[in-house]
C-alpha cells in the first residue's frame, strides 16, 4: 500500500466529480482552493445586510458563496445517498422543519443563544444538505444566527486550531456530533465552551 505525505493523497473519481479546476489532483490542492473560496464567502457575509437568513434560499446561497468557485454543485441539494444524512428526497422537508424550529426557539427563548446555535448547527450537519462542505457551512450558518439574529459573538468552534487538520480536536468534535445524534447535546456544548465538562464522581474506597 502506497503511503502519501500529508495532503498529497490523490483525489478519487467521486471527489473530482463536479470540480471546476481540472488541474487539482491532491487533497492539499483542494483544501487550498476551498479555503480561498470560503474567505471570499465570509467577505460577502460581512458585507451583506440580510437579516432574513432562516430560509432555504439563504442556506443555499451561503453554501454557493463558500464553495461556488470550486464546485459546480455548490448551493444545490444533494441528490444521492450517503452513509450519513437523511434520505436525499427528505432534505427539503427536513431543512424547512429545522428552520421553523429555530425560529420558534429564538422567539420563545427555548434555549440560550449559544445552545440555539449549537442545536441548529448539529441538525444542519445531520441532514447533510449538500454533497460536501456541510460541517463548515453549518458552523458558519450557526455563527450567522448568533451574530445577525441574536446579537451575540460567534462560537470558537476550533479552539485556536484548524479543525480540518487537527487530529484530536476533530475527533472530539465528531464524537460530540454523534452524541447529539442520540439526543445528548452535552458533549457538543462542552466542546464549544458553553458548558463545563462534568468531573467524574470520586471513587468510594
Amino acid at each position: 500500500m502506497i503511503e502519501y505525505p500529508e495532503g498529497a493523497t490523490p483525489l478519487d473519481h467521486d471527489e473530482i466529480e463536479g470540480l471546476k479546476h481540472k488541474h487539482v489532483t491532491t487533497r492539499a490542492e483542494l483544501d487550498h482552493l476551498e479555503q480561498g473560496n470560503i474567505q471570499m464567502g465570509l467577505g460577502w457575509l460581512g458585507r451583506t445586510r440580510k437579516k432574513d437568513i432562516l430560509n432555504e434560499e439563504f442556506v443555499r446561497e451561503m453554501h454557493k458563496r463558500l464553495f461556488g468557485e470550486v464546485w459546480e454543485w455548490a448551493g444545490r441539494f444533494r441528490t444521492t445517498g450517503k452513509n450519513i444524512g437523511v434520505d436525499a428526497v427528505q432534505i427539503g422537508a427536513q431543512l424547512r422543519m429545522l428552520l421553523d424550529d429555530t425560529k420558534y426557539w429564538i422567539e420563545n427563548k427555548t434555549y440560550s443563544p449559544g445552545e440555539i446555535a449549537v442545536r441548529f448547527h448539529h441538525k444542519l450537519v445531520y441532514i447533510h444538505v449538500f454533497t460536501n462542505g456541510n460541517g463548515r457551512h453549518a458552523r458558519i450558518m450557526a455563527d450567522t444566527v448568533l451574530t445577525k439574529l441574536l446579537d451575540k459573538n460567534p462560537i470558537d468552534w476550533i479552539g485556536g486550531h484548524d479543525l480540518q487538520s487537527i487530529g484530536v480536536r476533530k475527533t472530539v468534535y465528531i464524537e460530540a456530533l454523534r452524541a447529539a445524534d442520540r439526543g445528548d447535546y452535552d458533549p457538543l456544548l462542552v466542546f464549544v465552551g458553553l458548558q463545563e465538562d462534568a468531573a467524574p464522581e470520586p471513587e468510594v474506597l
